[in-house]
């Protein structure tokens, strides 16, 4: 379905309950993890359960980036990613089963994502300043990446790199993992209706007390202060990837932070793609590889993954243009309600 939708005002921000269904109390906190901000609420019996389950969530994710981190030396990735090429490195099991996970998620995803482009990111000086390769640069980088610079033995839970050169970052998945696990913690704690925000990328467990779900604010794909549109999700994840906020310049050009594995640029800044799915860590790469393959070749790619909503956005002649699949149908909504 396309339509072009009106914009309304509105932050960014999903409204909790109106009336409780029940004695309770929303519990906020925030904290720094993964290089940003998690914000969690939760509705719980009192402040000190709900804190104490916010904090253990919290906990949760700490020990998922120091396992999952390209930016710590001491993580299990940075291991991999400084290893000699051809010794197999052992890993913990769970990151292992993850990396494995993602990888089979690539190679179903038709070139559009690549967790191993970490020379690229180099190549563009993507987490400094910015700077524009030259064609033999690029093309050193290209050849240090992809799935193939690392190799999986199942039988002994290790990886081999292949070059040196060649490293991994979670940029693309990391944040989805660690939502899931945040979850699962949750709701060993006994909390049944929380809101997560990461970065962006939220996590609905359950419903507000007395609501249908969680509402959420769609962001305008260049003014990420205005909706667009909205959801009415409990017990999903809702990622959107955007290129139209986080810019380095190179060569005296804007670039943007997502990668195209498929000719090692970044992407133009075409509008955005919000996915609902029911694992956040789902929603994360699904947000990323339809980003990459863009409004056309991405709709039609999404209907080989069962269960997960998409919405593209785009501006066309002043107006917003959206397009959308069945499953998104059961969220959306064009205002607050």
């Amino acid at each position: 379905m396309t339509i072009a939708l009106a914009v309304a005002m509105a932050g960014a921000r999903a409204h909790p309950q109106e009336r409780p269904a029940e004695p309770s109390v929303l519990v906020e906190r925030e904290a720094f993890l993964m290089g940003t901000w998690l914000r969690v609420q939760v509705a719980a019996p009192n402040r000190e359960l709900g804190v104490a389950a916010i904090e253990a969530a919290f906990a949760e994710v700490a020990r998922l980036e120091s396992l999952l981190s390209s930016w710590r030396s001491d993580s299990e990735v940075s291991r991999l990613n400084r290893s000699v090429p051809g010794i197999p490195v052992r890993v913990e099991r769970e990151v292992f089963d993850l990396l494995a996970e993602v990888w089979e998620w690539a190679r179903a995803s038709d070139g559009a994502f690549d967790p191993a482009v970490g020379p690229l990111i180099e190549a563009w000086d993507l987490r400094g300043r910015g700077r524009r390769p030259s064609a033999g640069e690029l093309e050193q980088a290209r050849r240090l990446s992809g799935l193939g610079s690392f190799r999986f033995r199942p039988g002994t839970l290790s990886l081999v790199r292949a070059e040196q050169g060649s490293w991994i970052t979670a940029g693309g998945f990391g944040k989805g993992a660690a939502l899931g696990a945040a979850r699962r913690v949750l709701v060993a704690n006994g909390v049944r209706s929380a809101l997560l925000d990461f970065g962006g990328q939220l996590l609905a467990v359950g419903s507000p007390p007395g609501r249908d779900g969680w509402r959420i604010a769609v962001a305008h794909p260049s003014r990420r202060f205005e909706a667009a549109a909205w959801l009415v999700v409990n017990d999903r994840s809702v990622a959107t990837s955007a290129a139209s906020e986080r810019f380095v310049e190179g060569g005296g050009e804007p670039h943007g932070h997502i990668l195209d594995p498929r000719n090692g640029r970044p992407k133009p800044a075409w509008g955005s793609v919000t996915v609902v799915a029911d694992d956040p860590l789902v929603a994360d790469l699904a947000s990323t590889t339809l980003f990459v393959l863009g409004p056309e070749e991405g709709a039609a790619w999404a209907t080989k993954r069962e269960g997960i909503g998409v919405l593209f956005l785009w501006e066309a002649e002043g107006e917003i243009v959206a397009d959308w699949n069945e499953n998104m149908a059961a969220w959306l909504r064009e205002s607050e309600e």
